[in-house]
């Protein structure tokens, strides 16, 4: 299983906040955000402060999907 962020940018494009708004809301560098777009592993200090910052649950902004192998 990998994780996937999908869910938090497109909460973020729904409440038309963008990444280095939410940087700062947050209060995470931009390499996190840069990490989250990637779909890259981001510590639970992180995810903890998005949550926060947009009121949300972990399940909000991501999700683990299946890996498919070619």
């Amino acid at each position: 299983m990998e994780v996937s962020y999908k869910k938090l940018f497109k909460l973020l494009i729904d409440r038309e906040i963008k990444k280095g708004e939410l940087a700062a809301l947050a209060g995470i560098s931009a390499n996190s955000i840069a990490k989250l777009a990637k779909n890259e592993h981001v510590s639970m200090e992180v995810l903890i402060k998005v949550c926060a910052a947009l009121d949300v649950d972990f399940g909000d902004i991501m999700e683990l999907v299946p890996i498919i192998n070619d």
